[in-house]
């Protein structure tokens, strides 16, 4: 009888799902990464003129079209000042595809692949299913990862690093200082960089910096999308890009694996790289305002919590039973150590929702920490 691969036991549903399935269907939801804003307009009228014309009912080249491409190579020469060949971009469905494509065409059975921890729950599980082995590396105090934490845990097996910032779940930013680490550390040990940056014009305090800026190998690639740039998630558009050996051995596994991401989605992301970004610069300013509300509340209750110079994630410390007692009190946030075994004692907070539900949100977060002090 036929069981099931080693690869997939090792891996199980998300924690963050468990979540959601025990809270009822009235519950303020804090535990979605979803921006509460539709796409921009002109992306949408884009998507639906491609296809009222015909334009999107065909295969697209496997790495997408070369007008999106060439506006994703656009974005990054304008935003980190990276000479970036449209060929050495392929546009996937969503930041996960790319995460997966770059494991997948990396990683080795044994191979060890470092990422911060608390982290994003796919870099452990893309580990897994790569049949690589997992090197979860616990936080600095503001949590952001230490790039001396990174080196120190290199190994002669070590192929790839998971660097993220703006953070998800921690809503934390490197430092250019940090950054620049990064890029050294890929250079140096001849290993690779996978820079996750789909959160990377939501910075709030300082700027966002990416390792492929200051890389002298070809040992970064980059990660990024139009889900959380656009408010864009169920499209499923991102990318990922790098140098042009490394893209060819990431399309091996893309063109078998999804053949194309979806034609109606790619011409919604060009439309949207290319025109008016004020929906971008809105998001960051409402974000910000909720973090700072979402923030003082917080402490107004007791809770402390890290300040989030990003994303729209808060990571505050809580104490144990706090995230049932939310849950009971119809508010969903998520365990930390849903992300990881460092992140017991935390729980991560979306503000990614209206200032009204966050106002009633707190009230009641208040009263479940007060059941459990």
């Amino acid at each position: 009888m036929t069981g099931f691969s080693d690869r997939v036991e090792r891996i199980s549903i998300s924690g963050i799902r468990e979540v959601f399935e025990a809270a009822g269907e009235d519950a303020i939801n804090l535990g979605l990464g979803q921006p509460d804003f539709a796409a921009p307009e002109h992306a949408r009228q884009a998507a639906a003129d491609a296809i009222v014309a015909g334009k999107a009912d065909a295969y697209t080249e496997n790495k997408g079209m070369g007008p999106l491409r060439e506006a994703i190579a656009a974005k990054h020469e304008r935003d980190q000042g990276i000479d970036l060949s449209p060929d050495d971009v392929i546009a996937t469905a969503g930041g996960s595809e790319a995460l997966h494509i770059a494991m997948e065409a990396h990683v080795d059975p044994g191979d060890e692949v470092i990422f911060p921890d608390p982290g994003f729950v796919a870099y452990d599980a893309l580990t897994k299913l790569a049949g690589g082995d997992p090197v979860p590396v616990p936080l600095r105090d503001d949590l952001t990862i230490d790039p001396a934490a990174i080196e120190e845990a290199i190994t002669d097996d070590t192929a790839a690093f998971v660097v993220n910032s703006p953070g998800n779940p921690t809503g934390a930013v490197s430092s250019e200082e940090d950054v620049r680490e990064f890029a050294r550390i890929a250079d140096e040990h001849d290993v690779l960089c996978i820079s996750d940056e789909v959160y990377e014009r939501i910075v709030f305090e300082g700027e966002h910096y990416s390792p492929i800026e200051y890389a002298e190998t070809d040992n970064v690639v980059v990660v990024n999308s139009a889900s959380k740039l656009f408010s864009m998630t169920g499209w499923r558009l991102g990318w990922v890009y790098g140098s042009s050996r490394r893209i060819e051995r990431m399309l091996r596994v893309h063109q078998y694996v999804q053949a194309c991401a979806s034609a109606p989605a790619q011409y919604a992301a060009e439309a949207a790289l290319t025109g008016p970004a004020e929906l971008v610069d809105e998001m960051t300013r409402s974000f910000r305002e909720r973090r700072d509300l979402l923030l003082d509340g917080l402490d107004e209750i007791g809770i402390e919590c890290p300040t989030p110079k990003g994303a729209f994630y808060a990571m505050p410390k809580v104490p144990e039973g706090f995230v049932d007692a939310c849950i009971e009190r119809g508010v969903i946030v998520v365990p930390g150590e849903a992300f990881g075994s460092h992140g017991r004692g935390y729980a991560r907070i979306s503000y990614a929702t209206n200032t009204e539900e966050l106002e009633e949100a707190l009230d009641r977060m208040g009263a479940a920490y007060e059941d459990v002090r």
